[in-house]
């Protein structure tokens, strides 16, 4: 295979060589030595292993863990029955445990699948006037646990805002004391800064694929599948960049805009954040490709277009028809054109019963901050604050989803990877999908650097 280069000079080009046997002297590429064929039978044999390993785990709580560590390894996707097989199980069997870490987990696993769990299921951990004891205080695994699980909340449980306000209190504080451990300290860390439910999900793998092992009573294959599956599909998705960048290249030649920003990366970034999965290939190019167009028409509206002409747009796009190109200024007729055709060609891809809704309404958080000061009169941090509580709301609106509507949970979960993206693309305030660098540390890990295997 050749070498190409599929990053940017905004990322610092990267090339990749499958023949070129030196690289086995570098651990990120000693996935290289071996064969993708290799690879692929090694997963297969594992997946098998795994399957004997769902099947034959019998105790509630090592069966609870599996599904745990599956889902957390990211390699949940190449499991859907056997999981679903274990959570029925799990959800129909008497449980009895005095353990926090394993109630909660039990919570946590069942409310992500759909299955409804009682927050009274918590108040053995609490005292006659309807606190949490302080001697659970002290378990920091459970205390995890309970936070992550919580989290999982609807409207109207108070019980769980309370599990999060106790977990969170003294998590922080044996984290400022440094009291904890390796990797947990780690992932107590991260979950301050953004609780399990609400993860990007490859990332996490990422981080928990080198804290796993350090874990007592890990599965060897369970590792050694998740770094064989997540490099075969980082190939996959290498791939798809490569062929996303050309795709980009010809229309932005085409096009002739040069005010247009360059977000093809990002814009298949974020469509992978929602599909990553290898079945998902054409919906993820699909939607990348709608982001990138949509990013021609915001900076468009937003940067240089006068208002008759984003009127004059605007029109045009409402009668998504060739005869509205001699309405447009000369500038943007090329665009639209190409607008059309590839509009087009996702419909000649696509069976009836999956076309999509044309067209797709971006939200700008800074535009949302500003309206509601200006409306109500208030300061940013008023304005950011009414932000959280409304983005607080939706998180728990979603969370029901999950509950009332089992048919719709593979839904729900787009919608969830959906929301986690904007998080990871417009935390702190920051706009990552502007401001490039920002988030060059994770398109490296998740497209340019393999799992050492």
């Amino acid at each position: 295979m050749r070498r190409h280069s599929v990053l940017s000079p905004r990322y610092g080009a990267t090339s990749l060589s499958t023949t070129n046997h030196n690289h086995c002297r570098h651990h990120h590429y000693s996935f290289l030595c071996r064969s993708e064929r290799w690879m692929q039978e090694r997963a297969e044999k594992l997946r098998g292993q795994i399957r004997t390993l769902f099947g034959t785990c019998h105790d509630m709580s090592a069966r609870m863990n599996l599904v745990d560590s599956v889902q957390h390894l990211g390699i949940d996707h190449l499991f859907q029955e056997e999981i679903e097989d274990a959570l029925t199980s799990i959800h129909g069997s008497e449980f009895r445990s005095s353990s926090l870490y394993e109630v909660a987990l039990r919570f946590r696993l069942l409310r992500e699948h759909g299955f409804w769990v009682s927050p009274d299921a918590f108040n053995k951990f609490k005292g006659d006037d309807g606190k949490f004891r302080n001697d659970i205080a002290n378990d920091p695994k459970g205390l995890l646990s309970l936070y992550n699980a919580a989290h999982l909340l609807i409207h109207g449980e108070p019980e769980l805002e309370e599990a999060i306000s106790f977990a969170r209190k003294h998590l922080e504080l044996m984290s400022q004391d440094s009291v904890l451990n390796p990797p947990l300290a780690e992932q107590v860390k991260r979950a301050l800064s953004l609780p399990l439910p609400r993860t990007f999900k490859r990332v996490e793998t990422i981080c928990y694929m080198s804290e796993y092992e350090r874990e007592a009573g890990n599965i060897p294959i369970l590792l050694e599948l998740a770094k064989l599956d997540f490099n075969l599909l980082q190939h996959i998705h290498l791939e798809e960049l490569k062929a996303i960048s050309e795709w980009w290249k010809d229309l932005y030649g085409y096009m002739e805009l040069r005010y247009i920003r360059d977000r093809t990366i990002e814009a298949y970034a974020w469509s992978y954040m929602m599909f990553y999965e290898e079945d998902f290939a054409f919906t993820r190019m699909f939607v990348a490709k709608i982001i990138a167009l949509d990013t021609v028409m915001d900076d468009t509206y937003d940067a240089h277009a006068t208002i008759e002409e984003c009127r004059q747009l605007n029109t045009a796009i409402q009668r998504w028809d060739k005869s509205a190109i001699s309405i447009l200024p000369e500038y943007l007729k090329k665009f639209y054109i190409k607008l059309l055709i590839n509009f087009e060609e996702f419909e000649h891809q696509v069976s009836d019963n999956e076309k999509y809704k044309r067209g797709k309404n971006k939200g700008d958080v800074a535009s949302s901050v500003e309206c509601y000061m200006n409306e109500n009169r208030v300061t940013s941090e008023v304005a950011f604050a009414k932000i959280d509580s409304l983005v607080e709301d939706e998180w728990r609106t979603t969370n029901q989803t999950r509950l009332e509507h089992g048919t719709l949970l593979p839904m729900v979960q787009r919608v969830v990877n959906f929301t986690v993206s904007m998080v990871l693309f417009y935390d702190d305030r920051n706009d990552a999908y502007t401001f490039a660098a920002l988030l060059r540390e994770i398109i490296e890990s998740l497209f340019v650097r393999p799992a050492p295997i």
